[in-house]
């Protein structure tokens, strides 16, 4: 853990937020040492956070001892580099009890998913997000979707919630996030509640994103192709419109229908191109499965189209 706010951390980064995958050796047991190195190399690539656990990094599947045992190597891995945020859901009394792990681990925040299974009201979600952040000393971010869909007068509590930092939106609905972004902003405006595009693959809403004023993202193309979620990133930052067009078009666009092809692509998927990548993280534990043969060849095809359009792009601009 850092000394420095996560808030005021996370409100300054200049780079993509990165989800790593949890990676498992030959066994199935969880393999801290091929972790660390997917870790070394995201942080090295300039990933401005690291996100343990969380979605990608199979939170479902991990027992609690699994879990505090690989938010404690991110935090050491990390050494006060980048700020670590570790995932914690299920039902509030087990949410507490990861998050009591993460926060024993060193982490320096929390993402909160939402709750196992059941469809709660809105008085009921902030009952759980309220105890949630109560429990430990960490600042935390609550994550929009699924069964965890909020009106703006709940976020505008969560605003004003002890603890809680930021929204993770991983529902998609804009018009929702307007609503939401001008209702926070009109009875808090002196506050500094932070946004995260959370989608699947957030660049590809990114610029819609940006629009409402949200401009944080997490990406999941960083823990396999961190050169090319870095030059998007920079390119849609500095309003490089011709490159962020095309890697739009020709990398990101078919990734999205590439992921679309089967159930639990946005993680599986996402750890077979790290495995591309040379380190070898070991495949998703059940109940997801991984990627048919042809649909890796695809995913090899279009990461290769996308640092292909890094070389020309670069190639012309240094000519």
């Amino acid at each position: 853990m850092t000394s420095a706010p996560l808030a005021a951390r996370l409100g300054r980064v200049a780079g993509p937020l990165f989800f790593p995958v949890t990676a498992y050796g030959p066994d199935g047991d969880v393999d801290l040492d091929a972790f660390r190195a997917h870790v070394r190399t995201g942080i090295d690539a300039g990933a401005a956070a690291v996100f343990a656990c969380c979605g990608t990094g199979e939170f479902h599947a991990l027992t609690p001892q699994e879990f505090r045992r690989v938010v404690a190597a991110a935090v050491e891995e990390t050494a006060g580099e980048v700020p670590v945020v570790a995932g914690a859901g299920y039902g509030t009394a087990l949410a507490i009890q990861y998050a009591k792990l993460a926060e024993e681990a060193g982490a320096d925040g929390l993402l909160a998913m939402p709750p196992y299974l059941v469809v709660a009201d809105q008085e009921g979600l902030l009952g759980h997000y309220t105890a949630l952040a109560a429990a430990t000393s960490l600042e935390t971010i609550v994550y929009q979707r699924d069964n965890a869909v909020f009106t703006p007068a709940t976020v505008v509590a969560l605003a004003t919630t002890p603890g809680v930092i930021g929204l993770k939106d991983g529902y998609g609905d804009l018009d929702l996030m307007q609503r939401i972004v001008s209702a926070v902003r009109t009875e808090l405006p002196d506050g500094d509640f932070l946004y995260f595009n959370g989608l699947p693959t957030a660049e590809l809403t990114g610029p819609a994103y940006r629009g409402i004023g949200v401009s944080l993202y997490s990406s999941a193309v960083f823990a396999f192709a961190p050169d090319i979620a870095l030059a998007f990133y920079r390119a849609l930052d500095s309003g490089d419109d011709e490159l962020t067009g095309a890697l739009l078009d020709h990398f990101y666009r078919p990734l999205v229908e590439l992921r679309a092809k089967g159930r639990g692509y946005a993680v599986s998927l996402v750890k077979a191109g790290v495995r591309l990548g040379g380190l070898d993280v070991g495949e998703v534990r059940t109940p997801l499965t991984e990627p048919s043969a042809a649909h890796i060849e695809e995913l090899t095809a279009i990461v290769a189209r996308g640092r292909a359009l890094l070389e020309k792009y670069g190639q012309e601009r240094r000519g």
